[in-house]
């Protein structure tokens, strides 16, 4: 028995929390884009579906901001080039600091749902 994939989130909450969700997945061993894109998918039962339209770019910027370094490598499957991605020392920091901030932001508005009463 199977059951169905969550609902997907919203655009605009995926959105603000992309760099947090790519810099959790990067961590540890290079992955390369669809390895990334899968993962995510995998992990949470299919709730984010990461596509390759806003995949890349979040990935570049990352590289950008210094928190990614890529580099190519053969890829599992075809052995042709692909480009996989680590997270420098300075997205490990910006790992740890994103982390806290969302979690704040969570038992922060989890206060709120409370008020007056409850959560309804």
């Amino acid at each position: 028995m199977s059951t169905a994939p969550p609902t997907p989130p919203d655009a605009n909450l995926l959105r603000g929390h992309l760099d947090l969700i790519l810099l959790s997945i990067i961590q540890g061993p290079p992955k390369y884009g669809l390895e990334i894109s899968k993962l995510a998918q995998t992990a949470t039962d299919g709730y984010f579906d990461l596509k390759v339209g806003s995949l890349y770019p979040a990935l570049h910027r990352l590289e950008k901001a210094g928190f990614v370094r890529s580099e190519f490598t053969s890829g599992p499957r075809s052995g042709n080039q692909v480009k996989a991605y680590t997270l420098t020392e300075s997205g490990g920091r910006e790992l740890v600091t994103r982390r806290a901030e969302f979690q704040t932001f969570t038992q922060q508005l989890g206060k709120l749902w409370t008020l007056n009463g409850g959560m309804t």
